[in-house]
Parts: C-alpha cells; sequence; structure tokens
C-alpha cells in the first residue's frame, strides 16, 4: 500500500496583480509560512519522493519539505495547470507502493475530486480544496482506496 499527499499549491500573488509570467507568480509571506507549516504538518510521515509542477508557487509550496527530508523537489508536467485530474491518478499508478507528495494547481485538484466523488469515494460536500490543503490518498495495487483532507495549515 501506498500514499499520495496531493498538495494545492500555497496562497500566492493575485494572478490579475502579477504583470510577468504566471509561471513565475511567487507565493505570498503567508504562503511561505503555510509551505513552512506543510513540512511540519508531514513530519513523521514516511516520504520517498516529493514531484511538483514547475510553476515557481507549487516549487515554493513543497521547497521546505524538501530540505528537511534532503530529497529533490521534481519538476513533472503531470502537475502543471491544464494537465487533468486523470494525470494525478496515472502518477498515483506510477507510484504504488510508495508514499509520494505531489504539488499541484486548482483546477487539476478540482478535476482529481471530481472523479473521486464520481467513484463514490468521497461526499461531494467534502470535497474542500483551499490553498495550501492537502489531500491524502490511500492506494493499493495503484487504486485509490481512501481519501482524508488535511486543512491548509
Amino acid at each position: 500500500m501506498g500514499v499520495a499527499y496531493v498538495v494545492r499549491h500555497a496562497k500566492a500573488g493575485d494572478r490579475s496583480d502579477w504583470s510577468g509570467d504566471d509561471r513565475a507568480r511567487p507565493l505570498t509571506k503567508s504562503g511561505r509560512r503555510q509551505a513552512e507549516a506543510l513540512a511540519d504538518t508531514l513530519d513523521g510521515e514516511s516520504i520517498d519522493r516529493i514531484l511538483s509542477s514547475a510553476y515557481l508557487r507549487c516549487l515554493q509550496t513543497v521547497e521546505p519539505l524538501g530540505t528537511r527530508r534532503k530529497l529533490p523537489v521534481e519538476p513533472v508536467k503531470e502537475l502543471e495547470e491544464g494537465a487533468g485530474g486523470e494525470s494525478v491518478l496515472r502518477l498515483v499508478q506510477k507510484f504504488r507502493g510508495r508514499h509520494v507528495v505531489l504539488c499541484t494547481h486548482g483546477d487539476v485538484m478540482e478535476e482529481l475530486l471530481e472523479g473521486l466523488i464520481a467513484q463514490g469515494l468521497l461526499q461531494r460536500a467534502r470535497a474542500q480544496m483551499e490553498k495550501g490543503s492537502t489531500w491524502v490518498l490511500e492506494e493499493d495495487g495503484g487504486k485509490i482506496t481512501g481519501a482524508k483532507y488535511l486543512p491548509a495549515p
């Protein structure tokens, strides 16, 4: 059995206030605090790999965790905006039996949760996804068998 910690990136500056490339939009001060707190939240949990969207706000969300665990943060296209919820499920399958952290965006998280609702693993009323929050997906043989929500720190 494995576990995937699917993290929605922490608070970043407002998209409309950012004039540069959206991929380079950084976390805010409160977002950086959330990133540090995520490392605390997952303290004591077994983690084999940390994968993230290559967008700066995602990388910054899991960097404190990577530093603390002495694990590299691996940027992957499957977690970028527009990749879709199915891409997260493919990563869970690829790393079945492992404990992985996957940092992604709201649109991907929303599609992932829709899929879990469709499979009966999650009630729509419980499908929360605030910035900086984590869904803990339990996996057995590549199939998701349970989902637990960790609110944003």
